[in-house]
């Protein structure tokens, strides 16, 4: 990173540590981290006790058909909604793969029988705008913008927004603009308590390229082709689509 971007830790240093001083040089990527390693550090990928006993179950399920989870959460409500967000490794999982992943997940809780209540299955894509929830992620989409929070203040702030400019160790890099300069911030992974990129035209772009390379039909695409939900309850039936 040149001209004039430089590296400003925060007073509090809290979730903050300098990177050496000169040109910033992002070190090798690191590999790709196994979910398990998320799920323990932070609440992005499994909120409560039992969204991250529900991952454990089920993560496998994906990871065997050739995807990976993203996000899970288990949402209360009349009758509770059980939301999978999943995803190819490259990108660009469609309708008919939240199909197996629907089939696949099903069978394995009926098994499993992890929870007393009926539920209602959903399984979708991760979106345009998606959250970023693996280390990976930040890796992934470096050079898009998004938007960071933290679980505690660092320097009197909890909400970041920025470019990603990669990893470093066990910190995210943001690039923000104050003043009319660059400066690059390191959060630390295990802080972050949500995170998500913002829908911007180039964001839009690389998206429809994935979908084009997973043989989603994006000709004459609307919003109305985002909004279908693959979906199934526990009893077997009523399936719906999400993609």
């Amino acid at each position: 990173m040149g001209g004039g971007s430089v590296y400003i830790p925060l007073n509090s240093g809290a979730g903050f540590h300098p990177l050496p001083t000169g040109p910033f040089r992002m070190g090798p990527l690191r590999a790709l981290f196994h979910i398990r390693r998320d799920l323990m550090s932070n609440d992005l990928i499994a909120k409560t006790a039992i969204d991250r006993r529900l991952a454990e179950i089920i993560a496998p399920v994906i990871e065997d058909l050739g995807f990976e989870l993203v996000r899970i959460r288990l949402q209360g409500g009349k009758t509770a909604t059980l939301q999978i967000m999943a995803d190819r490794p490259e990108g660009g999982i469609n309708v008919d793969d939240c199909g197996d992943i629907s089939v696949a997940v099903s069978a394995t809780l009926d098994v499993e029988d992890p929870l007393e209540d009926a539920y209602h299955l959903e399984v979708s894509s991760p979106g345009i705008d998606r959250p970023l929830t693996r280390m990976k992620d930040f890796e992934t989409f470096e050079g898009y913008e998004a938007r960071l929070e933290t679980n505690q203040p660092i320097d009197g702030r909890k909400r970041f927004k920025g470019v990603l400019a990669g990893v470093e160790g066990d910190e995210v890099l943001l690039n923000i603009e104050e003043a009319g300069e660059t400066h690059t911030i390191g959060l630390q992974f295990d802080w972050l308590s949500d995170a998500k990129l913002v829908l911007t035209d180039e964001l839009i772009k690389e998206m429809l390229r994935q979908k084009k390379e997973a043989g989603v039909q994006i000709e004459n695409l609307d919003e109305s082709a985002f909004d279908e939900i693959e979906t199934e309850d526990n009893d077997g039936e009523n399936a719906d689509a999400k993609e």
